[in-house]
């Protein structure tokens, strides 16, 4: 499925907001609270520079979105952090490829020296395997940090890509 990127603008949230719903709901692959309001969701993607927020589209239609920024501040700036959703109907299709591929173009453009994913679900094997086949690698494992809904508690890695 073809995408292209693109920065998210305020106009995009009444996109954005099924998908993360969708995904935080599913508790499959997000630590967020899936009773939160919209108005709590919207402040924590939507995030303000200088921090960036894409969507991926095709036409007018939003089939992912992914925020970007640095991951800690003051001394730990230098390394970047990200989040990527893509809507359920999308997946599968190269969706998250772009995202990722993009979140790492910004990196770099940015001056980023690393980009660290905090909390990748270890069942979350699609993205594992994406993140892998573009560099990233494991630092560690927090065990049982997740509880995912099918299979109980399970692991989230700490994945990491030098710039």
């Amino acid at each position: 499925m073809p995408c292209a990127i693109r920065e998210a603008g305020a106009g995009d949230w009444p996109r954005i907001w099924p998908i993360v719903q969708d995904v935080v709901t599913e508790q499959r692959t997000f630590a967020y609270d899936p009773a939160m309001s919209e108005a709590e969701a919207q402040q924590r993607w939507m995030l303000p520079v200088p921090a960036r927020v894409v969507v991926a589209v095709e036409g007018d239609r939003v089939l992912g979105t992914a925020n970007m920024y640095a991951n800690r501040p003051g001394p730990g700036s230098h390394v970047a952090s990200g989040s990527l959703m893509v809507s359920r109907d999308a997946r599968g299709s190269g969706v998250g490829r772009a995202l990722a591929v993009d979140l790492i173009a910004w990196a770099r453009r940015s001056g980023f020296a690393a980009i660290q994913f905090n909390a990748v679900v270890e069942t979350n094997v699609h993205a594992i395997r994406l993140y892998e086949s573009l560099g990233f690698v494991t630092l560690g494992v927090a065990p049982g940090a997740f509880q995912h809904p099918a299979e109980g508690r399970v692991g989230l890695r700490i994945m990491w890509l030098e710039l």
